[in-house]
Formats: structure tokens, C-alpha cells, sequence
């Protein structure tokens, strides 16, 4: 195992591995409670899409743990969940099985690109600016949705949205719930999310607003309602080609940065260059398209890997034993259900998630207009449009147009002149 992992080149043990695995696994266990409760209000079975989640967490997890060796996790991602479950399926008017299908076709895309050098051609395409603005848009329509799961922000005929009745138990259980969140962050308890959920459902099961399940545990079944159930045909009878292109885009520019920040802070960087990417690519894009096919949103790297690494975790043996105990949480499913259905529990991580994705605001210039401006569409559009995709769309047609009119066409690689015009003939003719 040491030779296999390296642990003596990098100076650390198999104990300290294995702590720093278990951190990791606390920090972003969340998912596999969250992932399922979005994907379920698109029409999936719960326990199919929890199965689903599980799996091909492991599949991806292992391979860049083993192969790559990095102490990196990967798991259906944030923000693709929402946008699979409320743009493509609630607002594009598909369903899931189809919705499935765009997932499979952008992890195959996803597989091929990490295997050639294109990925940086793609990568090096699009603006900083943009890729920021992307993340933070995206954190931003995930707040608005646990705000709205959780009544805190409804519906309103005169203002479109205005605030709820706070004095609703359920609503007001999650703003006590947000809070322990917080307090847990601000003191740096580790798996401050996850342990936040346990906490506010002690105080839901006290309020009688959550019943516990005869059985806590049983034999895990349930993943023959959404694998192998994907609809390829249908992506392109639907023309749902921004929506693959979306999910490739995400998914690559996102794990790639996150592996990147992960590899940096454990000190794996050499000249600044990323050793292995493209096992580390691989492995995602193998993550998505495997999900795809059990039943599941697209994959991507997880930034909470970084709480593993400030415990020493440098290797692949951390990611193998967040695989082993993910593995566990296979036979938990009727307890996963029944937190997963109490909106008070799942709401303030889909908040605060979010609110942390919103950092990279920070990075962008917002002194430079044509970079500036482009990136406040999408940031803003992505929420008021309830569309991850119209908001990266509609920032792509302004950038080069501002950069066009300043007289600066060569600061625009040729690439994203087409990424614009296919996003403009998708949002024009083919959106509604």
C-alpha cells in the first residue's frame, strides 16, 4: 500500500490517510442526502437517484484515487443537480430519462476531450472573468432555490417573489437550522454542513415535523427505476445541444479548477503544472458518464476534498477510504429519505454552498467594463431566469460584442466567436 500510494515520497502515513479520509467523507457526505432530494422533484426515485449517487461517487472517487492518486473526491456536482432537475427537466419541458441522455452524451464528450489536448484549447477559450462568473452565478441560483424550498422567499402575483411567513414551523426550523450551520462554520467544526443536518433534525423530530423510519437500515434497492433509463434519442429530437454543451462546460472548467486548488494546497503542483490531469479528467468524465447511465447528474470534483488535505491527506488512499465509506452509506437509504423530505435539512447547505461559491466574485476586474458587464449578466441572469444555461448564454453573446466595439477582436479567441453564435441561435429560436 505504501508503494502503491506513494506515501513515503510524500510524506505521510496510512493513520494520517485514513484521518484525512474520513474528514473528507464528513464534508461532503451532504450530497448523498441533497443530490437525491433535488433530482426526486424532477419525476426520479429517490432511492434509485441515492444509489445512483453513491455509485458513481465510488466509480470516479476510486479511479482518481488509485490511478491518478490524488486525495481528491468526486461526486454529482452542485449546481448541475439544480440545473438538470428545475432548467432542463421543470423548465425545459423534458424529461428526465432525456435529461439523462444530455448528461451521458456530454460524459462521453467529456472522455474524449481529457484524453486529447483540446481540453486546453477549450479551457484557455473562455475568460477568467467568465469562468468566475459562471461559479458565482451558479451559487447564487442555488441559494435561490433552498430559499424557496424552504418558504423563506414564495411566490407573489404583484412582485413575482417577496418574502414568506416566517412564522411557519418548517420555515422557521430552517432559519434555526441555517444558524447552527453558521455558528459550526464560524468555529470551524469539520463536516459543519453535515453535522448541521443532524442537529436540525434532533429539533425536527422533537417538533414532530420529522418521523423516524420503522427500519433505519436495509439492503439497498431501488436503482432499476432510473439506470440504464436514459433517453439519447430524445437529446437531439429536442435539439438539446446548449444543454450538453452546458453540462460539458461546467463540469470541465469546474473539477479542473478545483483539482487545481486541491493539488496546489497539497503541495502536488510541479511548476505549476498539474502531474496526471488526464487521469484526473478521465476519472470525472468516467464519473458522469456512469452516473448518467445508474441515474444521476453529471460529476465533478469536490472543493471539500481540501478539508482532507489541511489534515495532512496527500494521496489516493484518502479518496479510497472516503470510496469505503460512502460505500456504507449504501444501506441507509430509509433514513436518507426521510431527512432528505424535511426541507428545513436540506435547505440551509443549498444556502451556504452557495454563499461560499460566491467567493471567486472577488477575482473578477470590476473596474474593466468589457470584462465586468458580461459577468454581472450571468451572475444575475442565472437566478432571474431560473436557467444556468440563458445565463452563461447571453454572457457569451455580450463579451466579444463589447470587445468587438471597443475594437479589441483579437482579445477574443476565435473559439468563443462560435460558442457566441451557437448560444444566440439556441437562445433565439430554440429556448421557448
Amino acid at each position: 500500500m505504501k508503494s502503491l500510494f506513494k506515501l513515503e515520497e510524500r510524506g505521510t502515513s496510512i493513520s494520517t490517510e485514513l484521518m484525512a479520509g474520513v474528514t473528507t467523507f464528513l464534508t461532503m457526505v451532504y450530497i448523498v442526502i441533497v443530490n437525491p432530494g433535488i433530482l426526486s422533484k424532477a419525476g426520479m426515485d429517490f432511492h434509485g437517484v441515492f444509489i445512483a449517487t453513491v455509485l458513481a461517487s465510488i466509480v470516479a472517487t476510486l479511479i482518481i484515487g488509485v490511478f491518478a492518486n490524488y486525495p481528491i473526491v468526486i461526486a454529482p456536482g452542485m449546481g448541475l443537480n439544480a440545473y438538470f432537475a428545475f432548467s432542463v427537466v421543470g423548465g425545459g419541458g423534458v424529461s428526465w430519462q432525456v435529461a439523462l441522455g444530455a448528461v451521458f452524451v456530454a460524459g462521453i464528450l467529456f472522455v474524449l476531450l481529457s484524453l486529447t489536448s483540446f481540453r486546453y484549447m477549450l479551457l484557455d477559450a473562455i475568460p477568467s472573468s467568465l469562468k468566475h462568473a459562471i461559479t458565482a452565478g451558479i451559487g447564487l441560483f442555488i441559494t435561490f432555490i433552498g430559499l424557496q424550498n424552504a418558504k423563506i422567499i414564495v411566490d407573489s402575483p404583484a412582485t413575482l417573489i417577496t418574502l414568506g411567513n416566517l412564522k411557519e414551523p418548517m420555515t422557521m426550523l430552517t432559519i434555526i437550522g441555517l444558524a447552527v450551520s453558521l455558528i459550526l462554520m464560524a468555529y470551524q467544526v469539520k463536516g459543519f454542513l453535515f453535522v448541521g443536518m443532524l442537529i436540525t433534525a434532533i429539533l425536527a423530530w422533537f417538533l414532530g415535523l420529522l418521523h423516524f423510519p420503522d427500519a433505519w437500515v436495509s439492503w439497498p434497492t431501488g436503482l432499476a427505476a432510473t439506470a440504464f433509463q436514459l433517453d439519447i434519442a430524445g437529446v437531439f429530437t429536442n435539439g438539446l445541444y446548449a444543454v450538453v454543451f452546458t453540462f460539458l462546460l461546467i463540469t470541465l472548467f469546474d473539477t479542473t479548477g478545483t483539482m487545481l486548488g486541491v493539488a496546489e494546497q497539497a503541495g502536488l503542483l510541479k511548476d505549476n503544472k498539474f502531474p496526471r490531469s488526464r487521469g484526473a479528467l478521465v476519472a470525472d468524465a468516467i464519473g458522469t458518464t456512469a452516473g448518467a447511465l445508474l441515474g444521476t447528474s453529471p460529476t465533478s470534483a469536490y472543493i471539500e476534498s481540501s478539508s482532507g488535505v489541511a489534515v495532512g491527506g496527500r494521496t489516493g488512499l484518502t479518496a479510497v477510504t472516503v470510496s469505503v465509506l460512502l460505500a456504507l452509506t449504501l444501506f441507509f437509504s430509509p433514513t436518507v429519505a426521510v431527512l432528505a423530505n424535511i426541507p428545513a435539512i436540506t435547505a440551509p447547505a443549498l444556502i451556504i454552498v452557495g454563499f461560499l461559491m460566491m467567493n471567486v466574485l472577488r477575482k473578477i476586474d470590476w473596474h474593466d467594463l468589457e470584462e465586468a458587464f458580461p459577468a454581472f449578466l450571468i451572475v444575475v441572469l442565472m437566478p432571474l431566469t431560473y436557467s444556468i444555461a440563458t445565463g452563461i448564454g447571453i454572457g457569451f453573446i455580450v463579451y466579444p460584442i463589447l470587445k468587438l466595439v471597443r475594437g479589441k477582436r483579437k482579445d477574443v479567441h476565435p473559439i468563443f466567436y462560435a460558442f457566441a453564435v451557437l448560444f444566440f441561435i439556441q437562445i433565439v429560436f430554440f429556448s421557448h
